[in-house]
C-alpha cells in the first residue's frame, strides 16, 4: 500500500481486494440472496472504500460494512439505522450536507470529515476474526498516512479504538497496561498532536437499549465540532 499515493486509488484497491475468502464468500451471498425488502435492490456486495472530504481534519473509524446497509449500498455507514444515527449527527454539527444517506448517489457530501472502518468487508455475525482485520489494517494505515490534515480521531467502538492505534502504530509504543483504554466520551492525547476520542458504537445493541442515548451521542458529536474547529 505504500505505492498508493491518492484516497482514490486506495479505494480501488479496496474494492478489489480478495484477502478474506470468508468475507468476500459471506458478502456474496448476501449479495444473491438478499434482504426481503431489498429484493429489487442490485447489492454492492464487495470491500466498502472510505467516504468523505479528502483535506478532512476528523477521521471516523467504524467496525465494518452492515450485511445489508454498507454491503447493499457501497457507502459507509448508509442504508441501516447505524448509519442513521450518523449522519444524521454529521449533519446537525456541521460535517454532512443531508441528514441521512442512503444511497452512493444521494448528493450526500461530507465537509471535515473521512469514515474508514477497521474491517471493509461484512462479517458474518458483525464479528471480524482478528486475522481479518488484520490483513485490512493497511487500508486504515493508508488512510492515515493520505489525510495529511487529520487532528482527530473519532473510535465508533472498542473495535475501532484498537484498530487505530494498531493501524497508527501506537499500540506498540505503550506498555499494555499504559495503552489508551477504551470508554465512551473518552479522550486521548497522543504523540504527534492527534487526539483519539471514543464513543459507543450506534449498533441497535447499543441505541435500543439505552446504553448509548441520542444526547450521549449528540454530545460527543458537538465536542468533535470544538476540536475540529480548533484544529490548525
Amino acid at each position: 500500500m505504500a505505492g498508493l499515493r491518492t484516497l482514490n486509488a486506495m479505494n480501488r484497491a479496496i474494492v478489489a481486494c480478495e484477502r478474506c475468502e470468508r468475507l468476500r464468500t459471506y458478502c456474496a451471498a448476501v449479495a444473491r440472496e438478499k434482504r426481503r425488502m431489498y429484493r429489487d435492490h442490485d447489492y454492492w456486495g464487495r470491500p466498502v472504500p472510505g467516504f468523505g472530504d479528502p483535506e478532512a481534519r476528523a477521521l471516523l473509524v467504524g467496525l465494518a460494512p452492515g450485511a445489508h446497509g454498507a454491503n447493499r449500498t457501497g457507502r459507509m455507514f448508509t442504508g441501516d439505522s447505524s448509519g442513521d444515527w450518523l449522519y444524521e449527527a454529521l449533519h446537525r454539527h456541521g460535517f454532512a450536507s443531508q441528514p441521512g444517506s442512503v444511497s452512493r448517489d444521494d448528493g450526500q457530501k461530507l465537509a471535515d470529515v473521512w469514515i474508514g472502518a477497521a474491517g471493509r468487508c461484512a462479517p458474518p455475525d458483525n464479528k471480524p476474526l482478528p486475522e481479518e482485520l488484520e490483513r485490512c489494517r493497511e487500508y486504515l494505515v493508508t488512510e492515515l498516512r493520505l489525510l495529511k490534515r487529520v487532528r482527530v480521531v473519532l473510535a465508533l467502538g472498542r473495535i475501532a479504538h484498537e484498530a487505530f492505534l494498531r493501524g497508527s502504530g501506537l499500540w506498540d509504543q505503550y506498555a499494555p497496561s499504559g495503552r489508551p483504554q477504551f470508554a465512551h466520551a473518552a479522550e486521548h492525547e497522543l504523540p504527534g498532536g492527534l487526539l483519539l476520542m471514543d464513543t459507543f458504537h450506534p449498533s441497535r445493541q447499543n441505541t435500543q437499549t439505552g446504553r448509548l442515548t441520542r444526547d450521549m451521542w449528540h454530545a460527543v458529536f458537538a465536542r468533535l465540532r470544538e476540536v475540529v474547529d480548533a484544529a490548525q
